[in-house]
């Protein structure tokens, strides 16, 4: 998202907190402002609401069977991508069950109580979660128009990956295929962009809706859910990840982190992964001296799946919007949230608004309200910068350590945080 986009969702959520607020203290019972204005704002946030639904589906599907599509070289590098393959989601699910454990713990949004806030014809559902063994056998769909319309996400994921793999084995033969797939993907990718560039207006108008009925305690609760968001995203950045390089690549911390001080400036101004993967490339094989192989196959493997700042972020962000309109979530909905986080953090690769999107899928998956995309679209940037920094770094960490355990540092060079001088 960039910034000239961001600066307008910021004006728009600020412009309709301010317009929401005056209907609700200087202006309620003027008929002009409760029956009309608030009427046009419930009908055009309700529309953006709805275009971002009506990506969900597709978006998904078409990614991850890219996605797949694009993991086939892994077997060609045997040992050495099967390893950074499986770093990737080891990195991810620790993400994930640390931002799930912080979530339970501090509960954010759980002051909010927006439930009541949007419009009285938002119907909050509550989906049971199934047991481990009901979960499993319901990922096979009988029927995979059904499990598009009721955007059953486990098992689009589920058909995604057969797809993908189906195509994988045509080999040559299926060229056209990618190709279509790939034209898909970029369609989705324009379309995303096209309903993100709307986002100020949507916001506007649904934060006008929960002006009118808005409290301190909203205010409050979205800043902490904020912080907690940028607290552990940094904690990540400049804790887990040096430390995990120092124990098991013998860099010290310090050194790691001199050494991708340029890659987090860079990941924090763009807030884009893909922008950021020269920049990546710079770290590891100028700076950190791992070898061009297995940069040259990590990196982009890594700003398509290891996604461990988005899991971070959406996890969070689901969690606060369940606080904040009542149906906050229990033990026993974790593991499926987690799992569903797991599978859709593939599909937020490349994506221009990502989380959002896929905080999206999840609301949907959990029965919750879509509304609630307002505020977290509203922060995203804040929360983008960190997040894409998280991502970066952490595909650095993890090629490190693939690297030095594959004896593809360069020995003969120390590693430092300078780059190597170049005679362009």
């Amino acid at each position: 998202m960039d910034k000239s986009l961001s600066s307008k969702i910021f004006v728009g959520l600020f412009a309709g907190l301010l317009i929401g607020t005056a209907i609700q203290y200087l202006f309620n019972g003027v008929a002009i402002f409760d029956t009309y204005l608030l009427g046009a704002a419930e009908g055009a946030g309700g529309m953006f609401v709805s275009l971002i639904k009506l990506l969900v589906v597709p978006l998904v599907y078409v990614s991850i069977v890219c996605g797949i599509v694009d993991l086939k070289d892994i077997t060609a590098f045997g040992r050495l991508g099967g390893k950074t393959f499986a770093l990737y989601i080891i990195n991810t699910i620790i993400a994930i069950t640390a931002a799930l454990t912080v979530g339970l713990i501090f509960q954010p949004g759980a002051d909010a109580n927006l439930a009541g806030t949007i419009s009285e014809a938002v119907q909050l559902t509550t989906t049971e979660t199934p047991d481990i063994f009901s979960l499993v056998v319901n990922i096979v769909p009988s029927n995979p128009v059904q499990a598009f319309a009721n955007g059953d996400m486990l098992q689009i994921i589920f058909m995604a990956i057969l797809t993908g793999l189906a195509i994988q084995a045509l080999d040559s033969r299926g060229g056209p295929a990618i190709r279509t797939f790939k034209m898909a993907n970029e369609i989705m990718m324009k379309l995303v962009g096209l309903v993100m560039s709307l986002a100020p207006y949507g916001v506007f108008a649904l934060m006008i809706q929960l002006g009118a009925t808005l409290d301190a305690n909203t205010l409050m609760s979205v800043a902490g859910y904020v912080a907690l968001v940028v607290a552990m995203l940094v904690f990540w950045i400049f804790f887990f990840y040096p430390m995990m390089v120092g124990l098991t690549t013998g860099i010290s911390p310090k050194t790691f982190l001199r050494a991708t001080r340029e890659q987090i400036l860079f990941s924090l101004s763009t807030a884009s992964s893909n922008a950021t993967i020269p920049v990546t490339m710079r770290t590891l094989t100028e700076k950190l001296k791992v070898s061009k192989s297995v940069a040259g196959f990590g990196v982009p493997l890594g700003a398509t799946m290891n996604m461990s700042g988005v899991s971070i972020y959406i996890a969070l962000a689901t969690i606060f919007v369940a606080n904040a309109f009542g149906q906050p979530i229990n033990t026993a909905d974790v593991f499926t949230l987690g799992l569903t986080i797991l599978l859709l953090s593939i599909g937020a690769g490349g994506v221009p608004g990502g989380g959002v999107v896929m905080v999206g899928v999840l609301l949907h998956q959990l029965g919750l309200p879509p509304e609630g995309l307002a505020i977290i679209a509203a922060v995203d940037r804040i929360n983008d910068m960190f997040c894409t920094s998280s991502n970066v770094v952490g595909d650095t960490a993890v090629n490190t350590i693939v690297a030095k355990s594959e004896g593809e540092v360069n020995k003969e060079q120390e590693v430092d945080a300078q780059p190597a001088q170049s005679n362009a």
